[in-house]
């Protein structure tokens, strides 16, 4: 069952949380932060991309970094922008968009729960990205981030957090993108004893939904921590990481689309033949068209959008893997007649989120960037959540969340 506690966190001054919550660090580039930074010195890209405070040639990856990401965290705790709560607290942290609202549980997680494979991983995770995240924390000593995961559907956990939302928030405001933000806090002891056990005694997992690599860095920093303390107890902060734990039924995963850069020396007759052993092909016109269910593509090519419905065969609804709708691209078009291999290396092959809109896929195929584009029918958090309690990993860039969470709002100190 899955473990998750109250903590004392770190939080900007009421006045001041607009102009401190921020984008992800991984949704943006460093060019990108440099501008959305220009000023706004409380901006929390400050702490999560430090590099926007030094110069253009700085190596992403050196000491400097992380040291100047300690230095600007630590100055706006010393200059009051964040103040650390009194006594520990649950957090609810409400996002609307779309019309819609997701109401998470901000806790702590367990390390140990991501070590015996309580906290569920659907995605493979990169050495480099890991050893960045973990040298982020290990030097400023915080998780600056929070990690975003999911957890099966559960009454009276709702009906806690329908409660606690009737209430004024300690934070609502609107961020640039149109998305909306709550924070409440959860003061009352007897509440926060009964969420924890509620997790404890009825969640019997916990999700990674998005964040992996934060999840992998922020749990292999606190094993660490665990290692070289003699006097481990348990009890220590090192041993809890930053989580918000959304109800899977509340969430929106979006789809993910893929753009090639050619196809593979077929001409456009010769390639639209060789989908047609795998696929059934309406051409569709000129104006974009989306998939209307699973198995179901759209492609644009050459000016034109298509339906491709994939046949019968070349997908197995009764296997996690074999069922998406990634894999069944992979298996029948980009490997065998694009000879994309391998998604994690191949320059020929990139990869957008449906946050962008199909238009963007138009637009970079008939830009001459890229020669064909592909959107597919968004995962399920149901599929998302079988891969993972089967062990499986799904294929790169198959789930996108929206909305993103903000960073900044809540940090958890790790002594």
């Amino acid at each position: 069952m899955a473990i998750i506690k109250a903590f004392r966190g770190y939080r900007p001054q009421k006045q001041y949380v607009d102009k401190v919550a921020s984008r992800p660090y991984d949704v943006l580039n460093s060019d990108e932060a440099r501008e959305e930074v220009k000023g706004n010195p409380y901006s929390f890209l400050h702490v999560v991309k430090p590099e926007v405070d030094l110069p253009k040639d700085i190596d992403l990856h050196s000491d400097v970094v992380y040291s100047k990401a300690k230095e600007n965290l630590r100055k706006l705790i010393s200059e009051g922008m964040f103040v650390q709560d009194e006594e520990e607290h649950l957090y609810i942290y409400a996002q609307t968009m779309w019309d819609k609202t997701q109401y998470g549980i901000v806790a702590c997680a367990a390390v140990e729960d991501y070590m015996n494979n309580v906290i569920k991983k659907h995605e493979l995770t990169r050495p480099d990205k890991e050893e960045d995240r973990m040298n982020h924390i290990r030097v400023s000593n915080f998780n600056a981030e929070p990690v975003f995961f999911a957890y099966p559907d559960h009454k009276e956990l709702k009906e806690i957090t329908t409660k606690v939302a009737g209430g004024k928030p300690e934070y609502d405001f609107k961020t640039p993108d149109g998305v909306g933000h709550r924070l409440w806090l959860i003061s009352d002891k007897k509440t926060i004893r009964r969420i924890e056990e509620i997790f404890r005694d009825d969640i019997p997992a916990t999700y990674v939904a998005d964040g992996h690599h934060r999840t992998a860095a922020a749990a292999l920093v606190g094993n660490e921590r665990r290692k070289n303390n003699p006097a481990h107890t348990g009890k220590e902060e090192y041993n809890f990481f930053l989580a918000v734990h959304f109800p899977a039924g509340e969430l929106t995963i979006i789809d993910y689309n893929r753009l090639v850069t050619d196809l593979n020396g077929h001409t456009v007759p010769e390639f639209i033949d060789k989908l047609k052993e795998n696929f059934v092909i309406e051409e569709k016109g000129k104006e974009i068209y989306k998939p209307s269910s699973l198995h179901n593509f759209s492609m644009y090519l050459s000016g034109i959008w298509y339906s491709l419905t994939a046949k019968k065969g070349t997908y197995n609804d009764n296997d996690p893997i074999a069922c998406l709708d990634v894999n069944v691209l992979s298996e029948t078009v980009l490997g065998p007649v694009l000879n994309i291999t391998d998604l994690r290396k191949s320059t020929r092959i990139d990869f957008v989120g449906g946050i962008r809109g199909l238009g963007e896929l138009k637009k970079r195929v008939d830009s001459g960037e890229m020669a064909a584009a592909f959107a597919l029918y968004p995962v399920s958090m149901k599929q998302l959540m079988d891969i993972a309690d089967t062990g499986n990993i799904m294929p790169p860039k198959t789930t996108w969340f929206e909305p993103k969470l903000r960073s900044g709002l809540v940090i958890h100190e790790l002594e």
